[in-house]
């Protein structure tokens, strides 16, 4: 998207407020993400705990909803949703601690609700959570100090939990066996 120019800019002061509304209307019917924005910007009920449970309810749908002939390639496929529903998330809210705590929240369904799928033939479904555990991992350094401490043990009984898996050995890379974090 192209930045605003000086001439747009000076358009849009001239604007009364009635058209200033009725263009942010016009712009929000047309995108779902702008609106949840502006809803996260202006709306004192919308708060950031708002936005986390209302993405986690789309998260549990998108996995529920999962079905196909094969299950794991739906419940893969489902899986790279939750990563854009969790990207989406944090452009609306600027916020690195909610992309980790939904990561983890999306990996902890996967385990509690679909483990049983990694016993499958195909390793699609496996994979994809090791990527997205791989993924979790690269974020969460990137949080305050004090925040390491408060995530590295659930983060390393989900590890723990997929390196006890058979298909962990079949990795191309070898999973840690905790959550590294820089000294």
């Amino acid at each position: 998207m192209p930045a605003p120019s000086s001439d747009f800019k000076r358009a849009l002061k001239l604007l009364s407020d009635k058209e200033k509304e009725d263009l942010l209307l016009k712009a929000v019917r047309r995108d779902a993400e702008l609106y949840d924005l502006v809803r996260y910007e202006i709306l004192p009920d919308v708060d950031l705990r708002t936005v986390q449970d209302e993405h986690a309810e789309r998260i549990a749908e998108l996995l529920q909803k999962a079905n196909g002939r094969v299950m794991n390639r739906a419940l893969s496929r489902a899986l790279g949703k939750a990563a854009k529903e969790v990207a989406r998330a944090k452009r609306i809210t600027k916020d690195k601690r909610l992309e980790v705590d939904l990561n983890l929240y999306v990996l902890r369904l996967v385990l509690d609700e679909y483990q049983n799928y990694f016993d499958g033939y195909f390793h699609l479904f496996y994979m994809a959570t090791v990527r997205f555990l791989v993924r979790t991992a690269k974020l969460i350094p990137k949080l305050h100090e004090d925040l390491w401490l408060e995530y590295k043990p659930e983060f390393d009984e989900i590890l723990g939990t997929l390196r006890a898996h058979d298909k962990h050995r079949q990795l191309r890379y070898p999973l840690p066996p905790e959550l590294e974090l820089p000294h």
